[in-house]
């Protein structure tokens, strides 16, 4: 008859907590209160309702008891009034159903030693809990300890509501942007918070409870399928609690507070106050933060895929996916936008189709034009593409191509169009892969070639960007300029030449320069000079004896030829 045996009676105040603070005490935390525990309560039906909030402690000996309740009560009786026919105690127990009460609580010691079977099959009919009390339990002092514990987890509930909106009015004043109000929501709340835009595309995110890649997978889908109300509210096939963000009095997104797990009933007054107040700072960070939040989504992506900081590859596909980018059956390219000297062209300003709400306030203009030009770019190819800037004064771009879809059209589009803003700008290209795991290897690619590209380096023909193909000696050189190791070779092997000429007027620098051009031919290393066979010769031998070297070993050319290109950069020299 009982659905848990007594054995299975609720444990002992010591043993379990009565529940989080500020949250109305369960019927399950008031069965483990010490004033009740002593009667031994043995649950008899509706244990999967012992989580229903308790709001109020009712006695009651009447017959019709639901006419004084308002809902959520604990009805305590002794069951001296209990109907003796089936029908009436069918009417009883339909009655406290109809109005809610929390549990029925029954007494067997006066009237009853076991529950009426009437009473046990109508209160497992309607779902309704069903305790019996083994031992004389003071009732009087239930309701006061209960009653105490209500109004305690009450006043808990305005402290915590109070300090909710502290939380929310200080992120206001500073000025936080979304990232911080996201992350405070989901410390509040426990719960993975989400701020996305109208298509569906996460842009901040704070998990909590779960993984990101539990968090994110499959959002554009799972969010269309989670309608949105004028107010919080929870709805969809995973109970989102979600609430609308608006811009300018026009909305523009909303935010999400995800279960911890998908279906489970876990939102209460707290948590829809948060949202309440994530949605009004955020859309007060709207007008203090102007910068397209798209574009500030874009860039931490970016940054985190480049420096690898996702913790796993599972988290960052979900990640880039939840942004609008595909990350299957998909080639990935790494592209780099160096900025030169500041020379953007006034006309792009003047004529630009930017709207120049989208320029911002915090980067230059000719990075915020440039970054919205490349983003049109991609936009008008049909290309998916993240554009953001990674560091001041550098762009970074993550290509997502079809398998056969050439990437060469497409950064030569790209290449000119950033040069077209400015003209100063290097587009360096990485190395073209095919899972978003390995896309740091592309970006490194794209970053070695940025740095062994010097200012004004010209482009190969028809082309407009640099790969790594194109990076021989001298610009490997370059790029290890500022490494002590290569200064130091250059200066031990050439220092005694140098230092010659500085004591006696000499160039026999240029001289080694014209020889070692010549590939070591005399005849062309006079005519180059200006000099005379002889005089030539004679300069030759003064250059061996000074460096101890051969000249006509291969080996010890090709080192001084290493020495005297290293010595060129680090004078900068062209």
């Amino acid at each position: 008859m009982n659905d848990k045996r007594p054995t299975n009676r609720p444990p002992a105040i010591d043993d379990r907590d009565t529940g989080p603070a500020g949250r109305a005490p369960t019927v399950a935390d008031v069965l483990a209160l010490p004033v009740l525990s002593a009667g031994r309560p043995e649950v008899v039906t509706g244990v999967a309702h012992l989580d229903r909030p308790v709001r109020w402690v009712h006695i009651t000996e009447l017959t019709d008891p639901a006419s004084f309740l308002k809902g959520g009560e604990l009805v305590l009786t002794t069951g001296m009034p209990l109907p003796e026919d089936p029908a009436g105690v069918r009417r009883y127990v339909d009655e406290l159903a109809r109005v809610e009460a929390a549990a029925l609580v029954i007494e067997l010691v006066r009237r009853y030693h076991r529950p009426p079977d009437a009473l046990v099959q109508a209160c497992r009919a309607r779902g309704l809990p069903l305790i019996t009390l083994a031992q004389d339990v003071n009732f009087l002092e239930v309701t006061q300890v209960v009653h105490a514990l209500i109004l305690g987890s009450q006043a808990e509930a305005m402290r915590r509501t109070q300090r909710i909106h502290e939380a929310f009015t200080a992120l206001t004043l500073r000025g936080a942007g979304p990232e911080d109000v996201v992350r405070v929501a989901a410390q509040l709340s426990g719960h993975t918070v989400v701020l996305e835009n109208l298509v569906h595309q996460a842009l901040t995110y704070e998990v909590s409870g779960s993984t990101l890649e539990e968090a994110l997978t499959d959002w554009e889908q799972r969010s269309r399928a989670t309608p949105t109300g004028d107010h919080p509210g929870v709805d969809g096939p995973e109970g989102w609690l979600t609430a609308p963000v608006e811009y300018q009095g026009e909305r523009w997104g909303r935010v999400a507070m995800l279960p911890v797990r998908a279906g489970e009933p876990a939102f209460g007054p707290e948590h829809i106050t948060v949202l309440e107040r994530t949605a009004m700072a955020l859309a007060v960070a709207r007008l203090i933060h102007p910068t397209p939040w798209e574009r500030t989504a874009h860039r931490d992506a970016l940054r985190d895929l480049a420096e690898q900081r996702h913790h796993s590859p599972e988290d960052a596909r979900a990640r880039f996916a939840a942004l609008g980018l595909p990350t299957e059956d998909s080639r990935f390219l790494a592209i780099l936008v160096d900025l030169g000297t500041a020379d953007l062209r006034a006309a792009d300003l003047r004529t630009s189709a930017i709207p120049t709400s989208d320029l911002g306030t915090s980067d230059s203009d000719e990075a915020v034009v440039l970054e919205t030009r490349l983003s049109q770019e991609t936009r008008a190819a049909g290309i998916p593409a993240l554009v953001g800037e990674l560091a001041p004064g550098r762009l970074g771009i993550l290509l997502a191509l079809r398998p056969s879809q050439p990437w060469r059209p497409v950064a030569e589009q790209l290449g000119r169009a950033a040069r077209d803003v400015a003209s100063t700008a290097v587009v360096s290209v990485g190395s073209e892969v095919t899972d978003l795991r390995d896309t740091a290897r592309s970006f490194r690619a794209a970053a070695r070639v940025a740095e062994a590209t010097p200012p004004g380096q010209p482009l190969p023909p028809d082309r407009s960007f640099h790969e790594l193909p194109d990076i021989g000696l001298r610009r490997l050189l370059y790029a290890f300029r500022e490494d002590a190791r290569i200064q130091e070779y250059a200066e031990r092997r050439l220092s005694p030449l140098i230092d010659h000429d500085t004591r006696h007027g000499t160039d026999l620098l240029t001289t080694l320069r014209h020889y070692l051009d010549a590939a070591g031919n005399k005849t062309t290393t006079a005519r180059r000079g200006g000099l005379s066979r002889e005089t030539v010769y004679q300069r030759l031998r003064t250059i061996e004896r000074l460096l101890a070297c051969d000249l006509e070993s291969g080996e010890e050319r090709t080192e001084l030829h290493v020495a005297l290109t290293a010595l060129d950069i680090l004078r900068g020299r062209p």
